[in-house]
């Protein structure tokens, strides 16, 4: 600790003035944060030891609440309480911000619904707030509603992503927002277009402020600010002129600097080589246009905080498909690589087919098939066919390659550059009800939207996602509950809600896009999707992989799709079908399961899927007959972003690992399995195994086989199997019971424990057989990376001592804003008990980022783009 020459330590409050740190002080601070958790007390006196190492004269106010914030996350890895703690702190920073030094919980109570009429009117006075905010709503009742208790529902992650990502800041960098205000100005943000503005609000602020869904990203950035961008995926098509290449690079610039995620398909650009007339030269091909893009991405970045996030999508019948191949590769010509933006690949059910027969594959110049692009399943086939003729005849410019030997430099190049990924276009055109307004070219960027556009119409979709956690009442019976349960009834009203408050935002939104404002009106794309699958999986008591499993998101996805496409028909009546309605599969009465047999019939090969439906589905199937408002209804994105603000598994992905670091664009944060702690000490087991744990970096298994002293039971193994511990196999069972249900497609993470090819080859195959529509990243274990941790290993006994410190960066958060407590560059906080040098017996731990994210760093934090 370091001190003055009286031996004192002086704080400097944010107005300047220097006291002497008072430890009573800090102590009552942690011991209000530890409320209700056990050993409250004693958790403040650790606390406030461990904080006093780091100490030194001339801390700030703001230094020093990080700092205590720190310590508090230095003891996560022993218990998931001290998380709460840190949580609870970091909020109370935020109310000093509004409230000034000294705010007390009874004072946050009283003054709350005041002090958020004055923020209001404040950010409206300063240009920040859309100005209806102040004159659309009743302010004073909306305070009134505010419930600062809900607060507690954040943990320690989620509040940092609020902070450094979503929450509004004033001229200054300093947050004018509390996570109530937050919830609030997004709610009001989406209730502009209400005939009850107010009442809206109230509705969709108790939904969102209780986590039971969440807006996307670029949602609750935008909603209710003065630039109400709101939209969050963005599918576009490059034609094959140089005008309207120009043109695109100018729409994503203008998407991006909107902070919206990008799709955009490149398979209309002629091959390299291929004539061009009017200057009787030839074609660079579509490859260096795609590195004029990917730098675009680069220099437009988001807020300063990241670069653009987009993919390209390519047919792989396209004579520069080889070369798309490699666009991802370190090695080779950089003005011929793409540093940024993702790939993707856009196959034929007739490459499927050809890869099953052991068939040659024909790639072709675009200027010399354009048909191709537009025809889809059958009728592709058979065009395909022709030109595979004409090009056997010497009639047309060719490349002739084995369909198996293509796919396997395909999924070559996705083991080794996590790119391109896998998506299949007929099984998308053929099953999408809104197939009377054209193809379908591509997807997004995380592969989870389906939507047509061409020259007129940049696609434009719009996300939310219900947290499945946050519907489940109770716990499995094995771990001293009554047994966990779905409360269908709030997840139906949920649901109902979100479709509505989705729908409001198509009004609400802008864009410096018109194509897109025109395919938005037009269309009324949703994309409603869910997150926190696995964690309610651990809490029912199931593995991921078991037919339990299967059938609870069979299940979960049959109910949220007949809610959400019943609550589209009654707004249809209300408010009036999308302009592109009549005409649409909508319009025959058919919903999404029904498209399964026009797949089946067009591609000729079964879907292996179980068919099993549980509902009333005649009787919504007259009702959609009548009317719909919205072309699509959902959609399940990664949430690799709202997912750590909900506090629960992002998307449908299981648990990477059950003690790990998570890396974002808010911070790095380590992650404890709060479902295996319980379950763990419901057993007598979690002090015993703790350390072993994070020694085996979460993998119960491994801890079981070396514990012989212990009876770990073999339920809790099965429910807490890893990411690389599954089977693949596993990962498509779940996304084709759940893509049965839904319109659009699933943001599919798939982990393998291999590197083995032919496994791969099966895996992929495997999931267009089952009518799974994408894929999006591969992750493979020996490809991921690790971290140092402090756990010491006693290589000679094999067994980890009790960690005396803690884990050098976790919890630690990105470069703060000014005002959010950045340490003084002459005396940084640190944690006192890590190492400066790590020894050689210190056990790594294995880390990826986001849970659903690769292990390239920048590319982790594209793909919180459009969630």
């Amino acid at each position: 600790m370091s001190t003055t020459t009286n031996g004192r330590i002086e704080v400097v409050k944010r107005d300047g003035t220097r006291v002497p740190y008072d430890g009573y002080e800090i102590a009552r601070s942690i011991e209000e944060a530890a409320a209700g958790l056990d050993d409250g007390v004693a958790r403040a006196t650790q606390l406030r030891s461990e904080l006093e190492i780091t100490l030194f004269d001339g801390i700030t106010s703001e230094q020093l609440d990080e700092a205590v914030v720190q310590v508090a996350l230095q003891n996560v890895k022993d218990d998931p309480a001290y998380d709460t703690i840190a949580s609870r702190l970091l909020v109370k920073s935020l109310y000093k911000g509004i409230f000034g030094e000294g705010v007390t919980r009874d004072e946050v109570y009283a003054f709350h619904g005041e002090a958020f009429v004055a923020f209001v009117l404040r950010g409206v006075e300063l240009g920040l707030l859309d100005r209806r905010l102040g004159e659309l709503f009743d302010l004073e009742r909306l305070g009134a509603a505010l419930d600062p208790d809900r607060d507690d529902l954040l943990r320690y992650v989620g509040v940092q992503t609020m902070r450094t990502r979503y929450m509004v800041a004033g001229p200054d960098g300093r947050p004018l927002e509390m996570p109530q205000f937050f919830w609030m100005r997004v709610a009001m943000g989406l209730a502009l277009n209400e005939d009850d503005p107010t009442r809206a609000a109230e509705r969709f602020y108790d939904k969102m402020s209780r986590l039971e869904y969440l807006a996307a990203g670029s949602t609750l950035v935008n909603a209710g600010t003065s630039y109400s961008q709101l939209s969050n995926c963005f599918v576009m098509q490059m034609e094959d002129e140089i005008e309207h290449i120009a043109k695109s690079v100018r729409d994503v610039m203008w998407l991006t600097k909107g902070t919206g995620g990008i799709g955009l398909s490149v398979t209309k650009l002629r091959a390299e080589g291929s004539p061009i007339a009017s200057n009787n030269t030839t074609s660079t091909g579509p490859i260096p246009f795609m590195h004029t893009i990917d730098s675009t991405l680069r220099a437009v970045s988001r807020g300063g905080k990241k670069f653009g996030a987009l993919c390209f999508y390519m047919e792989n019948w396209h004579l520069d498909f080889p070369a798309f191949l490699d666009l991802r590769q370190n090695s080779g010509d950089p003005y011929r690589r793409t540093r940024t933006a993702n790939t993707a690949v856009w196959i034929s059910d007739e490459f499927m087919k050809r890869v099953e027969a052991d068939q040659p594959w024909y790639l072709f110049d675009p200027a010399e098939v354009p048909d191709l692009v537009e025809l889809t399943g059958a009728a592709f086939s058979r065009r395909y066919a022709e030109y595979a003729a004409e090009a056997e005849a010497g009639r047309l410019r060719h490349r002739k390659v084995g369909a198996r030997e293509q796919f396997r430099a395909i999924l070559t190049a996705l083991q080794s550059t996590s790119h391109p990924w896998l998506t299949w276009k007929d099984t998308i055109n053929t099953r999408a009800l809104n197939h009377n307004t054209g193809t379908i070219h591509l997807s997004n960027l995380c592969t989870e939207i389906c939507l047509p556009q061409d020259r007129e119409n940049v696609a434009v979709c719009n996300l939310a996602s219900i947290n499945l956690s946050r519907h489940v009442v109770g716990r499995r019976r094995g771990a001293g509950g009554e047994g966990a349960r779905i409360d269908w009834d709030r997840l139906a009203e949920s649901t109902r809600l979100a479709v509505r408050q989705l729908d409001n935002l198509i009004d609400i939104t802008v864009s410096s896009v018109p194509e897109s404002e025109h395919s938005n009106e037009r269309n009324r794309a949703l994309g409603l999707g869910v997150m926190g699958f696995t964690d309610v999986v651990e809490r029912c008591g199931y593995s991921y992989a078991s037919p339990e499993a299967y059938e609870l998101i069979d299940r979960v996805m049959e109910f949220v799709s007949w809610h959400a496409i019943d609550a589209s028909a009654d707004l249809a009546r209300e408010r009036g079908s999308y302009a592109h309605f009549p005409g649409s599969r909508w319009s025959q009465g058919l919903v999404p399961i029904d498209s399964l047999a026009l797949l089946e019939a067009d591609r000729g090969v079964p879907v292996e899927v179980d068919r099993t439906t549980r509902l009333d589905w005649h009787t919504l199937r007259e009702k959609v007959a009548g009317g719909i408002r919205n072309s699509t209804l959902l959609a399940i994105a990664p949430t690799a972003s709202i997912g750590l603000v909900a506090g629960t598994t992002p998307g449908l992905d299981p648990q990477f690992s059950q003690i790990f670091s998570r890396t974002t664009s808010s911070g790095k944060f380590l992650e404890v399995n709060r479902n295996l702690v319980e379950d763990l000490r419901a057993a007598g087991l979690w002090e015993e195994v703790r350390d072993d744990l994070l020694r085996h970096q979460g993998d119960l298994a491994r801890v079981a086989a070396e514990r012989a002293d212990l009876t770990i039971p073999r339920e809790l193994v099965e429910i807490y199997q890893t990411s690389f511990q599954l089977p693949g196999r596993a990962y498509l069972e779940v996304a084709a019971r759940a893509q049965k249900w839904i319109d659009q497609a699933i943001s599919r993470n798939i982990y393998l424990a291999d590197r083995s090819v032919a496994s791969m080859v099966e895996l992929y195959a495997a999931a267009w057989r089952m009518g799974v529509k994408t894929t999006y990243y591969l992750h493979m274990m020996p490809r991921h990376t690790a971290e140092q941790s402090t756990v010491k290993v006693n290589k000679a006994e094999g067994r980890t001592p009790a960690s005396s410190g803690a884990r050098r960066g976790f919890g630690a958060a990105a470069p703060a804003r000014r005002g959010f407590g950045a340490a003084a560059p002459a005396a940084p906080v640190v944690p006192a008990v890590v190492p400066d040098v790590v020894p050689d017996d210190v056990q790594e731990l294995e880390v990826v980022g986001e849970a659903a994210c690769p292990v390239d760093p920048q590319e982790r934090l594209q793909c919180e783009s459009c969630q």
